[in-house]
């Protein structure tokens, strides 16, 4: 079977992805869920013109001079608005979030005014609207300021409630579960054996499905085996999971049970092997609603793999609207030699030069396995396949890891 192409293998995956339902949150459960509407405002704010300042609320027409001399004829605080008309040579006492009486056009400061018992004369002169937030400046009723496909920021959940929404109704979150394989794995604080390794991939890729909204179910690790492979497969099923990831047993060696029982199975497999590195071995396929991936055993290809493609598959069933990583570019750290036919994302480290520029280094050794270089990166350089060679200080894409 030929290698497919990273962009037809995405596709692939993204194909037929439409959001999950819609279901409706709370606000202080709504952080980083996607909108599975447009939100409109249902209400005008402010309300009505209200002070910016604490001060004195005239007509700019009494105010337009040092000499103009005030009475002072009530007071205005917030939630308290003044129930009469500012007359000619009349000012009333208001304080910050206050409602601007009628026919008050200016807010003079504290600062700019000197008091004389019930009256006040002005050291600073009026204009009109100086020191009033006017009605709806904000923003007015049915304005839409938050679209369909939109992630929740802690800004747009202050948003939402001062537009009145006490809930918002939102795209359920997709749930990841994730299974490990290999007789050679044990779980972080074992010994291991001869042999033996200790299991981290699932570690990283749960937490970037959890970075991208979903819920994540942790299978475990099955022993090389059809049944106990099978056996975790079915537990994805019966938990309900959107998404099913294994790790490892993708490959074609003899303890490689994973697509065999994946097929078994009756997943409906769209690729195997991908022209790319790290990552080459790696499938996905469709079981009745959940989608499977299966990523590579390497913990570097396992977490590439699901970066690249576990974390659009999240955005598109959690509905969002930005699918895809932005690609970014900077100047090359060191010389490259040419690629080859599989497209490379290698693991860089990102430097700023003393003129601005982003400098991008390759770490030195780009072995699959090696967490200690995944962990210093912070970019993965994209080379295509036959890319030639690449001196240092030339311009090369890249995707920014997450923090």
């Amino acid at each position: 079977m030929a290698l497919m192409p990273v962009a037809d293998a995405l596709a692939a995956i993204l194909a037929g992805a439409d959001p999950l339902p819609e279901e409706m949150a709370a606000l202080d459960t709504a952080f980083h869920r996607v909108l599975a509407r447009d939100v409109a405002a249902l209400r005008t704010q402010p309300p009505q013109a209200m002070s910016a300042m604490d001060g004195y609320a005239v007509r700019s027409v009494d105010a337009t001079n040092l000499t103009a001399r005030l009475k002072v004829i009530g007071e205005v605080a917030a939630g308290r608005p003044f129930a009469r008309k500012v007359g000619a040579g009349e000012a009333v006492r208001i304080f910050t979030g206050g409602v601007i009486p009628d026919d008050a056009d200016a807010v003079i400061i504290q600062e700019d005014t000197a008091v004389d018992g019930d009256h006040i004369t002005i050291t600073e002169i009026a204009k009109p609207g100086r020191h009033i937030r006017a009605a709806g400046v904000d923003f007015r009723e049915g304005d839409v300021l938050l679209a369909k496909g939109r992630r929740l920021t802690d800004r747009d959940l202050s948003l939402a409630a001062g537009m009145n929404h006490p809930e918002l109704a939102v795209h359920r979150q997709p749930k990841v579960a994730v299974l490990a394989t290999g007789d050679e794995l044990v779980m972080p604080g074992s010994i291991p054996g001869p042999g033996q390794i200790v299991y981290s991939n699932g570690y990283a890729v749960r937490a970037l499905a959890r970075a991208e909204g979903a819920e994540t179910i942790d299978l475990g690790i099955a022993a090389d085996t059809i049944e106990a492979t099978t056996e975790g497969i079915r537990g994805a099923r019966a938990s309900g999971a959107d998404i099913l990831i294994t790790m490892g047993g993708a490959s074609v060696g003899d303890h490689d049970f994973v697509k065999r029982a994946l097929e078994a199975e009756g997943v409906a497999m769209a690729f195997w092997r991908i022209a790319m590195r790290p990552g080459k071995p790696m499938m996905h396929g469709r079981l009745g609603a959940m989608r499977v991936i299966g990523l590579p055993g390497n913990p570097v290809s396992s977490y590439v793999c699901g970066f690249l493609f576990l974390v659009p598959l999240i955005r598109a069933l959690s509905g969002r609207s930005d699918l895809h990583h932005v690609r970014e570019t900077a100047l090359l750290g060191r010389d490259l030699g040419a690629n080859d036919q599989r497209e490379d994302y290698l693991r860089a480290r990102l430097e700023l030069r003393e003129d601005g520029a982003s400098i991008a280094v390759p770490v030195s050794q780009q072995d699959s396995s090696l967490l200690g270089n995944l962990a210093a990166a912070r970019a993965l350089l994209i080379r295509p396949p036959f890319a030639p060679a690449a001196p240092k200080g030339t311009s090369i894409e890249l995707l920014r890891l997450p923090d």
